[in-house]
């Protein structure tokens, strides 16, 4: 794919149901030229996502076996460009400052009739949209932006209608299971991947089976003993082979025992297993587990784009060490133990180390601009692009192999 004439950023923001799996992610693409601009006075905004969608990005490509959630408004609504979208898998949402009015409302029953799932954006509970609620699927509630007693007081309205309700704006765990106990059915944003006040606990036997292994591999232990550290969990050998068997593809010779599984295997890959392998669980594989494709994204993206710049990357194999730092910088969230007590067990280049505590040194820069890219902040991802004196076609790309990387990781779990 070749990005090089546009500039234009990607974004995805996660939206997840009530087990916090992911089930579709709002899309937003800006220009580089907007960042600094109000994107809504410009009438083809909408007409330049879905374009680029369909067109620059590959709708498949950004989503895998998501959902995709687009804002449209005023003209494109109407218009038949939304007609090309494909209806399995997009969310039409209707922005607030729509106006209700019969042609709209005749145009919302079309797009219900051709298969669209529709979704109201920022509502605010009016009886002016009474015949909105009639049509549409999902009402969308901002969070932050509605009181107490007001969101309440919408939940209680909207929520016996048979709507589904997505609370959006979920800035904090605490803001998720306050909106779970109001009735939300979907959620969207980070907030999986923002760390409560973390209490030393006890990790499960599997957590502690892969953090001993991912300290042996990372201290180049022999592989003998790395062995014998599977030997000690079926469960991990069990995985391990699978992921053999989904890695290693035309291989003619069956593989009959563990050490053979290694070997094959490489400690490479090994070790990329284990650190993805820690945020997966028994219920859950990589697709719609939030922080397992966040972290699985993140690295990638990391290890793409060493692979892309110059300068601070030259003159050792970063690659290796700007995935592990991706993937790593949310295991405190996962384990609910503070950073420095993980790490401290862990026998990690001094560079990830620094990179992860403080975010700094390039390789820290480098996973400051993967989180301003999660959270949609253009205006820092810019910046340090310019920093590393790398374009934004170069960025696209390496998302959006990241992106297709981690859509296609869910049979090695």
């Amino acid at each position: 794919m070749n990005n090089s004439e546009n500039k234009v950023f990607l974004g995805r923001q996660p939206i997840l149901d009530r087990n916090q799996s992911i089930v579709g992610y709002e899309l937003l693409f800006r220009s580089a030229d907007t960042l600094h601009a109000n994107v809504e006075g410009y009438s083809n905004v909408d007409s330049f996502v879905i374009s680029n969608v369909l067109s620059t990005f590959g709708i498949h490509e950004v989503l895998g076996k998501h959902l995709g959630f687009i804002n449209v408004a005023g003209e494109l609504l109407m218009s038949d460009l939304l007609e090309i979208l494909p209806v399995e898998k997009t969310v039409i949402e209707i922005l607030e400052t729509v106006a209700v009015t019969d042609a709209l409302l005749q145009r919302c029953r079309e797009l219900k009739a051709r298969g669209f799932t529709l979704a109201l954006d920022d509502n605010l509970y009016h009886p002016d949209y009474e015949p909105l609620y009639e049509i549409v699927d999902i009402v969308k509630i901002d969070v932050l932006q509605t009181s107490t007693d007001s969101l309440q007081q919408m939940v209680k309205i909207l929520g016996n209608r048979g709507l589904t309700l997505l609370a959006e704006k979920v800035e904090t765990i605490e803001q998720y299971h306050y909106c779970l106990e109001l009735g939300f059915d979907l959620f969207q944003g980070y907030y999986f991947a923002r760390p409560a006040v973390l209490n030393k606990r006890k990790i499960d036997v599997s957590g502690v089976a892969l953090l001993k292994l991912l300290e042996l591999v990372c201290k180049d232990a022999e592989i003998a003993e790395i062995e014998e550290a599977f030997k000690h969990n079926a469960n991990l050998t069990y995985n391990l082979l699978r992921l053999v068997n989904s890695v290693v593809i035309g291989m003619k010779e069956k593989i009959r025992t563990l050490r053979h599984a290694l070997v094959v295997l490489g400690m490479q890959q090994l070790k990329r297993w284990i650190q993805l392998a820690l945020f997966a669980s028994d219920k859950t594989g990589i697709v719609g587990n939030p922080l397992l494709e966040t972290a699985a994204t993140r690295g990638r993206l990391m290890e793409n784009l060493v692979g892309r710049m110059k300068g601070e990357f030259l003159g050792r194999d970063y690659s290796d060490i700007a995935f592990m730092a991706g993937v790593l910088s949310l295991i405190d969230v996962l384990l609910g133990i503070p950073m420095p007590e993980i790490l401290n067990q862990l026998n990690l280049d001094e560079e990830v180390r620094l990179a992860i505590l403080e975010r700094k040194g390039p390789l820290g820069s480098l996973l400051l601009l993967t989180e301003k890219l999660e959270t949609m902040d253009f205006a820092e991802v810019a910046l340090l692009l310019d920093q590393y004196h790398c374009n934004l076609a170069v960025l696209v790309d390496a998302q959006l192999e990241a992106i297709d990387w981690t859509n296609c990781l869910d049979e090695a779990f």
